[in-house]
């Protein structure tokens, strides 16, 4: 008789999964991200407060006034011409000095540069203002033909028109956010009445409207 020969049942093989243990420098990599992260948020609250307490305006220059001293022609065509000009810088921010540096402008009528203004770097106290009065003086300046007759047209019309453009840069501090620097920009036409030598007043200003 054939007997039954059983096989001993097959035991399975435990595998067990040890999950390895996170690097220490990943850690310590998210650790530190964690921190910069929230000194990020918290700056940016600082800078914020700050805006709200110091409210920081952009200084800006504009011309206030000005006067035709003098502007003639003689037959020869030489023109000579002196016109005063106030530019003034302001600063309405109540908490920061604000300095005005590289300014320059130049007085133009009908493509002859009539004179160049400048002026050394200066600072304009907390909710201050400083004027600087320029007189602009011509040496002869020849005409052409048709600046001959623009000239001449002015004169009897009573209106002559110069042209004043440059620039000053200003500089002031903004609580946490440090120094700003901004560039303030004049691009205008002055009018004034020859006759009496009055200005004709309109904006010249580099604040935005």
């Amino acid at each position: 008789m054939g007997g039954n020969h059983h096989n001993p049942p097959m035991q399975k093989k435990l595998i067990s999964h040890r999950q390895r243990p996170t690097h220490l420098l990943i850690w310590f990599a998210a650790v530190i991200c964690a921190i910069l992260a929230v000194a990020v948020i918290i700056v940016g609250i600082a800078v914020f407060i700050g805006y709200l307490v110091i409210h920081p305006r952009i200084p800006y220059i504009s011309v206030t006034d000005a006067y035709l001293n003098a502007f003639q022609y003689d037959t020869a065509g030489l023109l000579e011409t002196q016109v005063t000009i106030v530019i003034r810088a302001e600063n309405d921010n109540q908490k920061a000095h604000a300095t005005f540096s590289d300014v320059g402008f130049t007085l133009v009528f009908d493509g002859i540069v009539i004179a160049r203004l400048v002026a050394e770097a200066f600072d304009v106290r907390k909710n201050s203002s400083i004027d600087l009065p320029y007189v602009a003086t011509s040496l002869p300046i020849p005409l052409d033909p048709e600046q001959m007759e623009y000239a001449s047209l002015s004169l009897k019309e009573d209106r002559v028109m110069f042209e004043l453009r440059g620039s000053a840069r200003a500089r002031w501090r903004v609580g946490l956010l440090g120094s700003v620097k901004f560039w303030c920009h004049l691009n205008c036409n002055l009018r004034f009445h020859p006759l009496n030598g009055t200005y004709v007043r309109s904006r010249c200003s580099s604040k935005a409207k």
